[in-house]
This record gives C-alpha cells, sequence and structure tokens, in this order.
C-alpha cells in the first residue's frame, strides 16, 4: 500500500511538473522580453509549488492507508470470527441431536436446523418460517400456558427462557420437548432476535413417569418392600438403603433405624440358622431367591414371613442392588395348619365311617338274611287270623326295603371307595338296549311315548354297569314321578361336541321346584315328592357315578312341566 501511495505521489509531481512544462513553453513563445525574467521565476515556483504539494499529497495518502489499513484488519478479523462462529455453529448443530432455532421477532422469521426434520419427520417444505407455525403445534393443553410465559419474558427482556411442553409430529404423534431460549438486543437493548434449542425428552418423560408409578406402587403396597446396596467383597449380607412404609407397619422398625444395616437386624436365630446359607448362596450367586421363615418384630414377636430376593443390574449390566418383597404369612400359616389338621380328622372320620359303613352292613346282613328266610318258612305256614297275616306282611315289607337300604348303602362306600373302577370302550346305543329290556314290564305298563336320538357315539374309559344303573336310575325316576294329566313322553339324545359326549334325558313329569331345593337335588335322601316308596338315594347314586367316571351332570326343571337331565362326559 505504501508503494501504491509513493507510485501516485511520483505520477503526481511528474504529471504537474509536464503540466508546468507545456505550459512555460507556450508561454515563452509568446513572451516578451521584459517578462522572461518574471516567466522564469514562474516557472521555478510552480515546481516547488508541485513538489511541496506532492509532498503534502503523500503525507495525506499515507495517513488515509494507515487509516484504511486499521479498518480492513479488525473487517478481516471480524470476519475470521464470524467464519469460526458460523463453523462451530454448523459443528455443534450436526453433533447435538436438539432441534436449533433462529426467530427474528420483529419480522417475525423462523429459521429451524435440520433437527426440525430427523427429530420430528418433517420435510423440508412443510417447515413454515414464522412463530404461528412454531405455536400451532404446541400441545393445545400447554400451548396457553407455553405463550404466555414466552411472551412475559420476551417483554420482562430476561435474558434466559427454557419451558417444557409437547410438540407435534409430522404423523401427528407429540414428543415431549425441553427447549431453552436466549434473548439478541440491540444496542439500544431491544429485543431483536431470539435463538434457542429444542431437546427430545419424550423416553425421559416416559421414564419419569414410570418411576412415579413404580414409586407409587412401592409406597402403597402392603407388602414390604426393602431395597440394599450390592454385597461388598468383605460382607455377605448387604446393607438396606431403603424401606417402604409397609415396612414399618409390618416390623415396627422406622426406616431410619434400618437403613445403614443389614436386615439380618429383624431375621432370627431360627431364620438365620435355617436359611443363611442358601441367602448367602444366591447373593454371592446373584441369583433369584424366595423362601418362607421365621421374622421378629421390633417387639420381639415372631411373624412368618415370604421373604424373595431379586437382583438389579444398572444400564451397563452392573449387579447394582437387591429387591426384596416380603409378605406376611402369619394368617396363611395358621390356616395351613388348621387346615391340615381338619384334613387328618376328616381323614380318620372317613375312615371311620367307612369302618363303620362295612361293620354296619356285614352285621346286619346276618340277621337280615336270617329273617328273610324266616318270613319265607312262614308264608308255608296257613294263617287265619287276619290282624297277624297283616303284621306278617308288614314286618315283610319292611324287612325288604331295610335289605334294599343296606344294599344301596354298600354301593355308595364301594363308588367312594374305589376311584380306580374298571373301564372300558363302550357304545352308547348298546347300554340302552340292554336298559330298555331291564325296563321292558315297567314300559309296557305304562306305555310311555319314547324319542330316541342316538348318535354312533363311542365313549371311552366309562364303567358299562355305571352307565346302565345311571340309565336307570332315570328311566325308574321319570316312570315313577310321571304327570296324572298327560301321557308320559321321554326324550334321550347323544351327540359329540369337540372333545366331548353328551347325555340328555328330558321328561314331562311332575318337575322338582328348583327354587327350594336347587342345593339338594343330588344329596342322599332327599325327596322331593311324598311318594312312599321314594328314599331319596337314586339321583344320589347317579351324580356318585357320573363323577367316579370323570363326567359332570347338572339338572334342568320346572314344577308339572318336566325334568332335563344333562350329562357331560370327556371323550
Amino acid at each position: 500500500m505504501k508503494n501504491k501511495a509513493n507510485k501516485i505521489t511520483l505520477l503526481y509531481i511528474l504529471f504537474s511538473i509536464l503540466v508546468a512544462v507545456i505550459g512555460y513553453y507556450v508561454l515563452y513563445k509568446f513572451h516578451t522580453t521584459q517578462d522572461a525574467i518574471f516567466l522564469n521565476y514562474s516557472f521555478i515556483k510552480d515546481i516547488v509549488f508541485i513538489v511541496f504539494s506532492g509532498i503534502i499529497f503523500k503525507i495525506v495518502l499515507t495517513k488515509n492507508y494507515n487509516r484504511n489499513q486499521g479498518i480492513f484488519e479488525k473487517l478481516q478479523a471480524n470476519n475470521e470470527e464470524i467464519k469460526e462462529s458460523n463453523e462451530r455453529y454448523d459443528i455443534v448443530a450436526k453433533a447435538t441431536s436438539d432441534t436449533i432455532w433462529d426467530w427474528k421477532i420483529q419480522e417475525d422469521n423462523f429459521i429451524w436446523n435440520k433437527g426440525i426434520q430427523e427429530v420430528f419427520g418433517y420435510k423440508k417444505e412443510e417447515v413454515g418460517i414464522t412463530s404461528n407455525w412454531w405455536f400451532d403445534r404446541i400441545h393445545p393443553e400447554d400451548s396457553i400456558k407455553m405463550s404466555v410465559k414466552l411472551y412475559s419474558f420476551i417483554e420482562q427482556k430476561t435474558e434466559k427462557w427454557q419451558d417444557e411442553y409437547r410438540f407435534k409430529c409430522a404423523d401427528g404423534s407429540y414428543k415431549y420437548v425441553f427447549d431453552r431460549g436466549f434473548l439478541v438486543k440491540d444496542e439500544q437493548g431491544n429485543v431483536i432476535r431470539m435463538i434457542g434449542a429444542i431437546q427430545d425428552i419424550t423416553k425421559q418423560k416416559e421414564e419419569e413417569q414410570r418411576l412415579k408409578l413404580l414409586e407409587t406402587v412401592i409406597t402403597q403396597t402392603k407388602d414390604a418392600v426393602i431395597i440394599t446396596e450390592s454385597e461388598k467383597a468383605n460382607r455377605t449380607i448387604p446393607k438396606i438403603v431403603f424401606v417402604n412404609p409397609a415396612f414399618t407397619e409390618m416390623t415396627g422398625y422406622k426406616s431410619s433405624e434400618v437403613i445403614g444395616k443389614t436386615p439380618t437386624i429383624f431375621m432370627g436365630k431360627k431364620s438365620v440358622k435355617n436359611d443363611i446359607e442358601n441367602l448367602s448362596k444366591a447373593l454371592r450367586g446373584k441369583e433369584e431367591f424366595e423362601f418362607k421363615t421365621w421374622n421378629y418384630k421390633k417387639t420381639g414377636e415372631e411373624y412368618w414371613v415370604n421373604f424373595s430376593m431379586i437382583p438389579i443390574t444398572n444400564s451397563e449390566g452392573e449387579h447394582s442392588h437387591w429387591i426384596s418383597i416380603q409378605r406376611d404369612i402369619t394368617d396363611e400359616k395358621h390356616q395351613e395348619k388348621e387346615k391340615e389338621q381338619l384334613i387328618r380328622e376328616l381323614t380318620q372320620n372317613n375312615k371311620d365311617l367307612k369302618q363303620f359303613s362295612y361293620i354296619t352292613s356285614h352285621n346286619l346282613r346276618a340277621p337280615l338274611s336270617n329273617l328273610t328266610g324266616l318270613l319265607n318258612l312262614m308264608q308255608e305256614i296257613p294263617i287265619e287270623n287276619v290282624e297277624l297275616k297283616e303284621i306278617i306282611h308288614g314286618f315283610k315289607t319292611s324287612t325288604n326295603l331295610l335289605n334294599e337300604t343296606i344294599n344301596d348303602l354298600v354301593k355308595v362306600v364301594i363308588i367312594k371307595d374305589n376311584p380306580s373302577i374298571q373301564k372300558e370302550e363302550v357304545l352308547i346305543k348298546d347300554v340302552f338296549e340292554n336298559v330298555f329290556n331291564q325296563l321292558s314290564f315297567l314300559i309296557s305298563l305304562h306305555k310311555p311315548i319314547l324319542k330316541i336320538e342316538l348318535e354312533k357315539v363311542t365313549i371311552l374309559n366309562i364303567n358299562k354297569a355305571y352307565l346302565e344303573s345311571i340309565l336307570l336310575n332315570l328311566f325308574t325316576n321319570a316312570i315313577k314321578y310321571r304327570s296324572p294329566k298327560r301321557t308320559l313322553r321321554i326324550f334321550v339324545s347323544s351327540k359329540e361336541i369337540g372333545d366331548t359326549i353328551i347325555l340328555a334325558f328330558k321328561d314331562n313329569g311332575i318337575g322338582i321346584d328348583l327354587e327350594r331345593n336347587k342345593d339338594k337335588i343330588f344329596g342322599l335322601y332327599q325327596r322331593f315328592h311324598n311318594y312312599p316308596d321314594s328314599k331319596g338315594l337314586g339321583l344320589y347314586l347317579v351324580k356318585s357315578q357320573v363323577e367316579s367316571m370323570g363326567g359332570t351332570i347338572v339338572v334342568e326343571s320346572e314344577v308339572d312341566k318336566g325334568t332335563t337331565f344333562i350329562i357331560t362326559f370327556k371323550k
């Protein structure tokens, strides 16, 4: 630049001298003798002036150069700084997952970086350039609160602003975001720009909500929850770092009394002796462990507890804590003992009842056989006394009924005492034929209308004699309890549905009042009609035989309309 100033100065001097010389020769050509001295003097003066003005011109140029050089260097430094700042901005924008925005407030012009596309899924042409586009995508429940807070921040000219809200994605879903903004002011302190960064905190928010939910569960549950640190190399049992309110209620220990100590503070000698070795083994292996043990309350009172230990690992997969869940099962243990005692008593009572049934049936059979024999002999002796003859007839009837009752009781005992009855493959149609042959006299006597719809269904693993007994009882009851108002109709069907076989037995007899007798239908010695020969044993035998073969039976009935029995067997 100095060389350039020197060149300009030199050119100025040379050009000026050239003009002066040309002017001198022109004037000298037309001068008079008297003017020669004046022209020489004037030429020398012009030359001196030109040189002197050239020097001044050089000084001015040099000063301007120095000033311009300072301004240039300052501009160059500013440009470098701006360039470096832009490079840093580009690097940060690429490195961070935040969505960076720049809002020129007075012009209402918005500029977004690529984060708005990558994080929220918007295409470049979908992104608006005004603040309205931004506000329109804030969740309606958050929009008013966020807008008020933002404009209040701008009016107060606070330097930094931050808020959390939900921002709409391109697919219509919302993400939780954490937004931070910084104000840019002019020399007069007026707000002209705002630059901010939006961070997607959806996962953190969901995790926060999940942790709050878990915290609520832990604090509200009735089970005691204990969290311990991971065990150290020099300590077998880890120290407690947290207990929930249910623990205090269960044991009487406050959290301040147990935190920093090991669980052995409330584990008594019994539990330590029986379970400490297994517990220590599980702790060393970092395995889930569960056991039932005695624990002790602060008062010294013993209680049973179901104790489980669950290992917890951190994000790096390292074991960090143990969670123990303890449930007071003292009442359950007592009920379990009572149940065991009751089962023992019932088992013994059942044995005694069976023994009584066997003894009774055995001891009564001999006298009954003798009575039956004597009554048969008396039939051959002519008796003229009418009253005596009626007495003997009544005695014979009672003896026969007693014999039938004993036989029925023996059947019940045999059914209940023989779960492993002989089973075989049975064709239902064949069983019905045998039943009809046995009931041929009753059928011909009462002439019921029979409708039989039997599919060719085979029942596997069933006792044929039991099935015949079941059908005999149902047919006999249908005939016995027929309605005198109408002809008896009996409908029998069998069908296969999936892996089950269903037998349906329906009549239009006098029916049973289920509202009064629903729970007693299949009870022992339950009678629902005042018939002289009704013993109340048939349906009890039917249900016992059905269940002994793994089936189920249900009844539907309505007074004076009829009764339906539905029997279901697994195929």
